[in-house]
């Protein structure tokens, strides 16, 4: 929202009277999603982003934004798809390429998802979630080295991202190293990660045999 602006109601109003004057204008539209998301009003924000792409078709900026919203609700399809459009607008985008990533993950495709993601770090070596969600990938694919690579190279970038954390401490649970592992875990509970219940109890069974040992 613009600094000028206190209220974000009075943001979304003269935008739609700065559309009114100009409804070809895919900057505005593209705003008005914008603010309009920041309200969780999904619906009118998704409609302001279609707005956006048929002023502009090659606003690449406005189909991620749609596909995030598919996310939002679940649409995996409808968020591969809209940030494959991004991708085809500027292929040297990085966002598309990592949310393409993140998605094949989702729909249990872990080998595209590598292709997409290796396209992300090309064009931002330091994006984070990319780095994440490779580390996920390789895991996934049986490349553990791989996979803590990644994630090691995501938690120096930003020693906060908390889902960076569970990756390594996978990864170094599949290498036999336990005592790594659950330092990364408890690392990533402590910033606030919902690392499974499960795997923690496997953690200490583990950490436990290997003091008895």
């Amino acid at each position: 929202m613009k600094s000028e602006y206190s209220d974000i109601d009075e943001y979304i109003a003269d935008l739609k009277t700065e559309i009114l004057a100009n409804e070809q204008c895919a900057n505005h539209h593209y705003n008005l999603g914008v603010a309009l998301l920041s309200k969780g009003d999904f619906m009118g924000a998704e409609q302001a982003f279609l707005d956006a792409v048929r002023s502009s078709p090659h606003l690449a900026e406005a189909y991620v934004q749609l596909g995030g919203i598919c996310m939002q609700r679940g649409d995996l399809q409808g968020c591969l798809h809209y940030n494959q459009e991004a991708a085809e607008c500027r292929a040297k985008f990085p966002v598309p390429w990592g949310n393409i990533g993140f998605v094949h993950m989702q729909l249990g495709e872990p080998e595209k998802a590598v292709a997409a993601l290796k396209k992300a770090l090309k064009w931002d070596p330091d994006f984070v979630q990319a780095l994440a969600t490779l580390s996920s990938a390789r895991l996934a694919l049986g490349d553990v080295e791989g996979s803590i690579d990644a994630a090691r190279r995501a938690v120096e970038k930003q020693p906060a991202f908390a889902p960076a954390w569970n990756n390594l401490s996978l990864a170094c649970f599949e290498q036999g190293d336990f005592e790594e592992a659950r330092a990364c875990a408890n690392k990533a509970v402590e910033l606030g990660f919902d690392v499974r219940p499960e795997y923690l109890e496997d953690l200490d069974r583990a950490c436990a045999a290997g003091a008895q040992g």
